[in-house]
Parts: structure tokens; C-alpha cells; sequence
């Protein structure tokens, strides 16, 4: 038609393949490029980290990361996949592993989105996860929260309702002093003064397991439970305490680190009805 003629008055300009490979330049140029460095990180920290990395990003900007936790080139698809974000590139050498990652999703015909495309298709509580943490071994609440912080890493809403032996896990340290009668004042001195003082469910060995498990940790890079904990409520994870629990073995509030909300049955099967996976742990 006239109007496609760029020698005919009126006519609309048309783009060239090389006006075409310029935009491309001009929007590769544009995006903002950071540098994520996680070596010496075991899991599941390098997750953590891109999550909260990514947070900070435009959607189209960029993320180098460099790893050397093996399962990182794993986990690293899989949270791409489900978080709504775009893998570029992927390489290992050396004992590193990187990742280039592209904020949202994009592709032929699609705009970047944000939401996961999985989520998308899974509906209501896709993105939800609620766990019952009963017990209070220092292994298991160690498991806990790190399902608990990748869950949150992502894109997860994560719930953790703590009844019984699992409420130990929630003293503070040092506990303050608060009026209790006979019971309460016995089960507060019979049971673990904070997550520090949690043992082993195997090969404890009146505590020497517990400074085992936790050196070898610090070792290897993982995160320490306490670490854990903070990690968790700084991503929004939320933390419930059975109140009947609390009733039983006579805890108060105060007792509980800052943030812990007070919670029954209804509040736990609430979140779980939400949820498209429960755990008991």
C-alpha cells in the first residue's frame, strides 16, 4: 500500500534488520547486569541468596551467579522454572557452577511476567506450603528450616505451626522471667532452653552429637539453625505456636521469640486448606 512506500508522501517508515539488531543492542545495553558470587554456600543458601538478589532487580535485568554447591545446577533450573524467571545460560568447570539469570519470562509472543508460569497452571495454593513441626531435635528442626527458607526462596508463602517438643525451638535465649505455677515452672527447667540446647534424634551422646553436627556445618558452609531461623522470618515465613501446647507445659508468650504468632487448631488447618503441600515433622 502507499502508506508501507517510503517514497510516497504519507508513507509509514519501515524497520530494517539492521534498525532491528540496534533495538536489541539498545535493550541488551539497558539492562542492568549484577554479579552474584555464593561459593562456599551449601544449600540451601545459593537459592536464598539469588532470591533475594533477584528481588532487587528490573524485570529484563540480569544475574550472573557463581556457585560451588553441586546441586546448585540443579536447583537453580527447578527455581527458575517455578519462580517465573528465565535461565539464560548454565555452565560448570572447574568445581564452579554458573548461571545466568534474566529477571521474569520471556519468550516468542509472551511479555515478562513476574508470577510463575507453574503456579499459573496449578491454581489456588500452588504457591503455598505448611508444615507441622512436632519435634524438637536439633536434626529435624534443621530440616525444617531449610525446606522452610528454599520453600520462601521460591516464590512460597510458608507456614510452620509448632505444637509440643517443636516449641523448644522457639525459646529465647536468655529466657526472661515470668510468673509460672509448680508444672510450668518444672517443664520449663526439663525442656531445651532455646534452639541451642536442641540434641540429636540419633547419636547425641549427651550433647557431644549436637557440637558434632554443628562444627561439620560450619564447615561445609550451611547455615547454622539459629541462622536458619532469622533467615526464615526475614522472608516472611511465618511462625505459629500452639497455644493448647503452650497451656500444657505452661509457655508464655514472652518466652517465644519476637514475631512468633499464637495459633490453634483452626489456624493450622486454615493455612494446611490453603496449602498444596503439608508436612509433619
Amino acid at each position: 500500500s502507499s502508506l508501507d512506500d517510503p517514497e510516497l508522501p504519507g508513507s509509514v517508515p519501515q524497520a530494517t534488520d539492521q534498525d532491528k539488531i540496534v533495538n536489541q543492542e539498545e535493550d541488551a545495553m539497558a539492562r542492568r547486569v549484577e554479579m552474584l558470587d555464593v561459593c562456599g554456600l551449601s544449600c540451601p543458601g545459593p537459592i536464598v541468596q539469588v532470591a533475594k538478589a533477584i528481588e532487587d532487580l528490573a524485570a529484563g535485568d540480569v544475574l550472573d551467579v557463581v556457585a560451588t554447591d553441586p546441586g546448585f545446577a540443579r536447583d537453580i533450573r527447578n527455581w527458575a522454572e517455578n519462580t517465573g524467571n528465565t535461565l539464560v545460560t548454565q555452565a560448570e568447570g572447574k568445581g564452579r557452577f554458573t548461571a545466568q539469570i534474566q529477571k521474569g519470562m520471556t519468550g516468542p509472543g509472551e511479555s515478562m511476567v513476574r508470577e510463575s508460569t507453574h503456579a499459573a497452571k496449578t491454581g489456588d495454593g500452588a504457591k503455598e506450603k505448611t508444615m507441622i513441626v512436632f519435634d524438637g531435635d536439633l536434626d529435624k528442626a534443621i530440616a525444617s528450616f531449610i525446606i522452610a527458607t528454599g520453600a520462601a526462596a521460591m516464590g512460597n508463602k510458608v507456614n510452620m505451626f509448632f505444637t509440643f517438643w517443636g516449641l523448644s525451638i522457639l525459646r529465647k535465649r536468655p529466657i526472661p522471667r515470668v510468673k509460672k505455677d509448680f508444672m510450668g515452672t518444672m517443664f520449663g527447667r526439663m525442656l531445651p532452653k532455646g534452639s541451642k540446647k536442641l540434641g540429636l534424634s540419633k547419636f547425641n551422646f549427651a550433647g557431644a552429637g549436637s557440637k558434632m553436627i554443628r562444627s561439620v556445618m560450619k564447615k561445609k558452609g550451611i547455615s547454622s539453625l539459629e541462622e536458619l531461623i532469622r533467615e526464615a522470618m526475614e522472608m516472611g515465613v511465618e511462625m505459629t505456636a500452639c497455644q493448647m501446647t503452650m497451656d500444657v507445659m505452661g509457655l508464655q508468650a514472652e518466652e517465644l521469640l519476637d514475631g512468633v504468632r499464637i495459633g490453634g487448631v483452626a489456624t493450622m488447618l486454615n493455612d494446611s486448606d490453603h496449602s498444596n503441600m503439608n508436612l509433619f515433622i
